[in-house]
């Protein structure tokens, strides 16, 4: 899951109730280009999470996200069916699964 927050810092745009329900869907992980809350918590989870930074203040909730979308920010864009690997130096995005035998 990729969500673009506009790298927003004013407060967390997720939580370990929404990294659960992540979990709970087989998500392997979450890139967010904004804040979570939680982190002690969700670092014990089994998913990966990329964040800009943390913060305890929950959203406003106001607005919609939307599904299915490229999504730009740090110079890339993110498309749908890509395959992103991650690890603690940093994210490699690719249109390839890589991790197929060819």
């Amino acid at each position: 899951l990729v969500i673009d927050g506009g790298g927003s810092l004013r407060c967390a745009m997720l939580g370990d109730k929404l990294v659960q329900l992540a979990i709970d869907h087989n998500w392997k992980g979450v890139v967010l280009n904004g804040c979570l809350r939680d982190s002690a918590a969700i670092s014990a989870l089994p998913i990966g999470i990329k964040a800009l930074n943390t913060n305890p203040t929950r959203p406003s909730l106001e607005g919609e996200g939307r599904l299915d979308e490229p999504v730009y920010f740090a110079g890339v864009t993110f498309r749908p069916g890509h395959f992103l690997y991650a690890d603690t130096d940093g994210i490699v995005v690719s249109e390839k699964n890589l991790t197929e035998s060819p």
